[in-house]
């Protein structure tokens, strides 16, 4: 039996960490704190400062702090499957314990000679995802929506419908009720089997948020590299993870940066979204992740370092013509698109959606004419038209088709609303997909 470090003399505490003298303390480890869970933050010489997840309500200058000697640690096996567990990697499904080997989570960043190109293609579902804003493999994403959005309705649906082996839930801050709908999503959609969810609700401390995305970061892992599974792991809210991690940088006294956030609030995301890989053997690891905004403000640090760090984002808007959430064609961006667009998906899949978003954008400035009185021509009209059923049958998060059905509604909508030389498209296209038959609305 390992021998337990115990101490009991605490020579600083704040709300949310305690500070002692204690000897071979490491950066990471377990502890308890007056029976609470904490981790050590900061090793200074013998100088030790602990976070503790739950608060430090009750600790005093004499309270029991025992080192568990070991980081946090996630047991992994393929019985991981299906299996709902809290920040610490502990069932909270009423199943039994885990098994399998226990490793280390936030561990390094994957070995560059492992890695590959990301060039194999991720289907979502949504069309708004898979037509505009084609993900691939190993890339990283996040999804920038407004508090009142339903965000966690559409990670859902990716879940449900995305071409993976593994998905990976990490919810933050999750209230009970969006805690049980995915519960009941996932067990109802007949998914279960292919889920690992790690939960942290509103009811949980805040800082036991901190330890969720490298949990699911080390199961994605597991069946990533040790099963060469496609992973795509799901994390919901960024914003209420980088709120805890304010919450321990302001009781440390550490000068807060901008928007009160850490000063080390990039390299803190940039550990989370940097284990997306697509892995030379096969296995990959994508990595999707909400993070919501303050009254739509993009500049706030959370989704301007966010921005830095992943491969595009994608934006959620309400459609007020059509009363649906939509992927917003303008501001939503896939960087790694052009990997498999028109080379994993059909010829003429740049073409078509290029064609779909320059008309769409005709439209918006045709609406914006007549919002200020001026008359509209034929054109004009027939653009406003075709944006509502563009927005109807491809752009809302509740449609659900293959790509091949969204490339053939395009053409669709194309035949419908405009003439050939309007469109834009090359002949060769043209003249495979264009059907002279269908007339144009008027």
């Amino acid at each position: 039996m390992a021998f337990k470090r115990i101490y009991t003399k605490i020579s600083n505490i704040t709300k949310a960490t305690c500070t002692l003298k204690a000897e071979g303390a490491r950066y990471g480890e377990l502890a308890k704190v007056n029976g609470m869970p904490a981790q050590v933050i900061s090793v200074v010489d013998e100088d030790v400062t602990l976070q503790v997840f739950s608060g430090t309500e009750g600790v005093s200058s004499y309270s029991e702090v025992v080192f568990t000697g070991s980081p946090p640690t996630l047991k992994v096996s393929d019985l991981l499957a299906g299996r709902f567990l809290n920040g610490y990697g502990e069932p909270i499904d009423g199943g039994s314990e885990l098994r399998g080997e226990s490793r280390m989570i936030k561990g390094n960043a994957v070995n560059p000679i492992k890695r590959s190109s990301p060039s194999t293609l991720l289907a979502t579902g949504i069309a708004g995802i898979d037509l505009n804003n084609t993900l691939v493999t190993g890339q990283k994403i996040p999804f920038f929506a407004n508090p009142d959005q339903p965000y966690n309705e559409v990670l859902a649906d990716v879940a449900m419908r995305a071409e993976a082996d593994k998905i990976i839930l990490g919810g933050m801050g999750l209230s009970n009720d969006d805690y049980l709908f995915f519960k009941n999503k996932f067990t109802k959609g007949g998914v279960l089997n292919k889920t690992v969810c790690f939960i942290n609700t509103s009811e949980n401390p805040p800082l036991e948020r901190l330890l969720i995305p490298d949990m699911a970061c080390t199961a994605a892992e597991y069946f990533a590299n040790d099963q060469k599974q496609k992973v795509l792991i799901l994390l919901t809210d960024m914003t209420l993870y980088a709120d805890a991690l304010a919450i321990v940088a302001n009781k440390m006294d550490q000068i807060p940066s901008k928007d009160s956030m850490p000063g080390s609030l990039y390299s803190d995301l940039a550990s989370i979204y940097e284990k997306s890989v697509q892995f030379a053997h096969g296995g990959s690891i994508t990595i999707i992740a909400v993070t919501t905004l303050n009254e739509g403000d993009i500049t706030h640090a959370i989704p301007d370092n966010t921005g830095y760090i992943t491969e595009g984002q994608l934006f959620l808007k309400q459609d007020p013509d059509i009363g649906k959430v939509i992927i917003d064609p303008f501001r939503s961006l896939s960087r790694l698109k052009q990997n498999v667009i028109g080379k994993k998906t059909r010829s003429d899949h740049p073409q078509v959606m290029n064609a779909l978003i320059r008309l769409y954008a005709d439209a918006v400035n045709a609406k914006s004419k007549k919002e200020n009185g001026f008359d509209l021509n034929e054109y004009d009209k027939r653009c406003m038209d075709f944006a509502k059923e563009y927005s109807r049958k491809l752009l809302a998060v509740d449609v659900n088709i293959s790509i091949e059905q969204m490339l053939d509604t395009g053409w669709s909508l194309l035949k419908t609303y405009f003439k050939k030389y309007e469109v834009g498209i090359k002949e060769e296209f043209l003249e495979k997909y264009w059907n002279e038959e269908k007339t144009i609305k008027a």
